[in-house]
């Protein structure tokens, strides 16, 4: 085993009494883990990315006087720019010397108005060409892309989009707590503990009666936004995706299998932890790493937590950090 080897092979062992998964998951999303200054802020720009097919995705760029490098944050379903954990990591690398760029998935954060069109999480390529834009304004160094929850499917499918159409300046891709069957995570998040549920139920209506406020003339979701699950609401909201038969079919479009990682040609790591509530572990169990794919697959660290209190930090950021400097 390689020095590199032995740095990025740790274990996340949180005190004791903070290993409850729903504690971290929480804790991921907790305005306590922002830092009171966040140097980062003070330094953003808003930059508008226009694609090829007219959609326009909101991003906020942060650059360096004496820069490392750039690196790309893609946050979770219902997160944003501003989620607590993309402050956190944003601030933690800026802080070492990279520019940071925060991108938004269409209709995330204070995006509804960009495009008349709903996401859905099979938008790959509008993401996949804001990702390339973006990293292409790191002047020729190296850039990265870490993606959370729904952002790490998107940051790995990215990474299998790569392999044909290679992203400038791309370096590594990172992905933390990814979902690979998005059907199994919905069931998750609806039979699971129910904060889930009711958490991002909200969230999700709020953004729907946003974008019905905005395009009055092409969204009435009145009907559907008494819907108790998640998956009822995936269900219902179906007519707005012409193409789509079923819910299973739009899916379908976005899970991922073993077969999904063989053609990797930039090296990917994935963070995922047994104790997930909304991610299936077992999803994972017939992943096998390559030489390009590799998994840190931990006992404890909840969905996107991996948070470590006195002092307050987070786990995965460093380690991130040991493997690309």
């Amino acid at each position: 085993m390689n020095k590199s080897t032995k740095k990025t092979d740790k274990i996340f062992e949180p005190s004791f009494f903070f290993r409850n998964p729903h504690f971290q998951s929480i804790m991921a999303s907790s305005r306590l883990q922002t830092p009171r200054k966040n140097y980062m802020l003070d330094n953003s720009q808003e930059i508008i990315v226009t694609t090829s097919s007219g959609s326009k995705l909101l991003s906020f760029y942060s650059r360096q006087k004496e820069n490392k490098g750039l690196i790309i944050l893609l946050h979770g379903w219902e997160g944003s720019s501003s989620s607590a954990y993309i402050l956190s990591a944003g601030n933690f690398f800026y802080n070492l010397g990279f520019s940071i760029c925060r991108l938004n998935l269409r209709d995330h954060g204070d995006s509804h108005h960009l495009n008349d069109g709903l996401f859905h999480g099979a938008l790959l390529e509008e993401t996949f060409e804001a990702v390339n834009y973006l990293s292409q304004q790191s002047e020729n160094l190296p850039a990265y892309l870490i993606g959370f929850s729904l952002g790490g499917n998107f940051a790995l499918r990215i990474a299998m989009r790569h392999y044909r159409t290679p992203i400038a300046n791309l370096k590594h891709i990172f992905a933390i707590s990814p979902p690979l069957d998005p059907y199994k995570t919905t069931l998750a998040i609806d039979n699971g503990y129910f904060f889930y549920r009711k958490y991002f139920l909200k969230k999700w209506k709020r953004s729907l009666i946003k974008k019905q406020r905005l395009f009055p003339e092409k969204y009435d979701f009145n009907k559907m936004l008494k819907a108790k699950t998640c998956m009822e609401l995936t269900e219902d909201i179906m007519p707005y995706f012409p193409g789509l038969l079923s819910y299973r079919d739009y899916f379908n479009l976005y899970t991922l299998k073993n077969d999904s990682f063989q053609n990797l040609n930039i090296p990917v790591r994935i963070f995922i932890a047994k104790d997930d509530p909304v991610i299936p572990h077992e999803d994972y169990y017939k992943i096998q790493e390559t030489a390009f794919l590799k998994i840190s697959r931990q006992r404890l660290g909840g969905h996107c937590g991996f948070i470590n209190l006195f002092p307050l930090r987070c786990w995965y950021n460093q380690i991130i950090a040991e493997i690309i400097n």
